[in-house]
Order: C-alpha cells, then sequence, then structure tokens
C-alpha cells in the first residue's frame, strides 16, 4: 500500500492509498508499526507538499493524525520525517477548511504528549497559524474545534473556544501570545 503512494503516480491512486492506510491505522498499534516500518510516513509527509492535489493532501494528513493518536513513536518519527512543517504549511489562510481541519487535528495528535513536538510546532509557527484560524472570520465551527485542540495541546486555555455553543462568540480576541498558558 505504501508503494502507490509514489510521487508521480495517479493522483487518484495515492489518495485512495492514503484513505486506505487512514483507516487502516485508526484503531491498530500493529498497522500503525507497520505503516511506519514500511516508509510510510516519509511517503504520507511527501504527500503534503504545496501544489498537490486538495484530496490527496488531505488523506495524507489525516493517515498521519491516526498514526500518532495515542502512539509514542509515530509523532516522533513524523516529527524527523519532517511533518510538523508541512502540515503547518496545510493552515495557510484562504485554505480548504477540511485541510485545514485535517492538518489541526494532526497537529493537536502530534503535541498530545511530547514536549518535542510541541517544540517544532511552535518553532515552525504553528502556534501563530493556529491563532489565526482560530480568529479569522468565516472560519467553520469544525475548523475552530480542530484549532482549538491543538493550541490546548500546544500548552494553551482554549476552554472558552470548546464551551461555545451555536452563536456564542468563538475564539480569543486578544493577541495570539497572551493567549492563558496551562502547561509552565
Amino acid at each position: 500500500m505504501v508503494a502507490l503512494l509514489a510521487p508521480g503516480g495517479p493522483a487518484a491512486v495515492r489518495e485512495v492509498a492514503a484513505r486506505t492506510l487512514r483507516r487502516l491505522c485508526m484503531d491498530s498499534a500493529r498497522n500503525r508499526d507497520g505503516v511506519r516500518e514500511a516508509g510510510g510516513v516519509a511517503a504520507l509527509v511527501g504527500l503534503l507538499a504545496p501544489g498537490g492535489p486538495a484530496a490527496v493532501r488531505e488523506q495524507a494528513a489525516a493517515a498521519l493524525a491516526n498514526l500518532c493518536a495515542g502512539s509514542a513513536a509515530d509523532p516522533d518519527s513524523i516529527r524527523e520525517a519532517g511533518g510538523v512543517g508541512a502540515l503547518v504549511g496545510l493552515l495557510a489562510p484562504g485554505g480548504a477548511a477540511a485541510l485545514q481541519q485535517t492538518a489541526a487535528v494532526a497537529l493537536a495528535n502530534l503535541c498530545a504528549a511530547s514536549e518535542q513536538n510541541r517544540a517544532c510546532v511552535k518553532a515552525c509557527g504553528g502556534d501563530a497559524a493556529l491563532y489565526a484560524l482560530l480568529t479569522q472570520g468565516g472560519a467553520a465551527a469544525a475548523v475552530q474545534d480542530a484549532v482549538a485542540a491543538a493550541l490546548d495541546n500546544l500548552g494553551y486555555d482554549c476552554s472558552a473556544v470548546h464551551a461555545g455553543g451555536p452563536g456564542a462568540p468563538r475564539g480569543w480576541s486578544g493577541p495570539w501570545h497572551l493567549l492563558p498558558s496551562r502547561r509552565a
């Protein structure tokens, strides 16, 4: 399956392969290990490159999100393969909402239990990019919720975003560097 992610192959094949890996990695540590051992992390990170088809990039980001959910080894392998910077790049203003949401979920999972990954996300400008999505007008609630989860895992307190209901004000209105920190 990992071989089908190779650059130059048909986009539809790469999308289906990434979607299949996403599903395989959802609840199986054994499958996550197999994908990592087969070189899947680097292949998936490679699919995140700017200019690629949005559907392929979205499925690759979702597969990476599932790879690092509840796993100690996979978040580090994603960081080592350059995945943090690539995921931060998907948060660009004006991008597709589904792509931004998936990238934010992947970053949230990467930051859940790794101080090194949190530092890398911040060094890549991920906290500023996440904050920009949180406060930009018109961002879908699902995008804002995923962004808030990522910021929470980076150490910022986004409980006001999580508590917001329909019609409630969302996000933080102050400068991103003044978001309350929950970590020392």
